[in-house]
């Protein structure tokens, strides 16, 4: 693609996918996210990728509510945008997230080694990904109680205490690389 067409294709998403946020407000879409617009290089024609969260009659309902929306959303754009075309939408489902979540249990089931059978009715549904189960040779996790005795323990947080270090680090370094003891 070229530069012209790769900044429409972001310019586009933005756009649209703050109007999904803002503006639309049909229940059938749901957990919307547009993730990609491909136009082409004439600018008459854009794909909108869209990943729905949800069962695969929620993420077609949500797919025909979108195309049902996308005349509105190109009069919008046209209103919005400064460019001398506006391509003409059309909607596709992108599904790298249930692929990637469907490639994550089936590692799943061949480090425990479960059954596939048992977990069939999960694949309607996009599950959360589960932690990562410990290899030999991993490094073991800290004890539950040091974790517990530390969130009690009262001091700057993690992120204060990080800039913390660094400014001193920028003194240090500032100083010559080391302190020096005056006397």
């Amino acid at each position: 693609m070229t530069q012209r067409t790769d900044r429409v294709d972001e310019l586009l998403r933005q756009e649209i996918g703050q109007m999904l946020a803002r503006e639309i407000a049909d229940p059938r879409i749901g957990f919307a996210t547009i993730t990609d617009v491909e136009t082409t290089p004439d600018l008459r024609h854009a794909k909108v990728w869209v990943s729905v969260i949800g069962t695969r009659e929620e993420r077609e309902a949500a797919v025909a509510a979108l195309s049902h929306a996308m005349p509105y959303i190109r009069h919008e754009l046209g209103v919005r945008l400064r460019i001398k075309r506006i391509p003409e939408l059309h909607v596709r489902l992108d599904d790298t997230m249930e692929r990637g979540t469907r490639v994550l249990r089936l590692l799943t089931e061949l480090e425990t080694g479960t059954d596939p059978t048992e977990l069939a009715a999960a694949e309607a549904v996009l599950p959360t990904p589960v932690p990562r189960l410990p290899h030999e040779g991993d490094a073991p996790d800290p004890e539950p109680e040091a974790e517990t005795a530390a969130a009690a323990r009262p001091g700057p947080s993690p992120a204060r205490a990080g800039r913390r270090a660094r400014e001193a680090r920028r003194r240090s370094s500032q100083d010559g690389g080391s302190r020096r003891e005056r006397g």
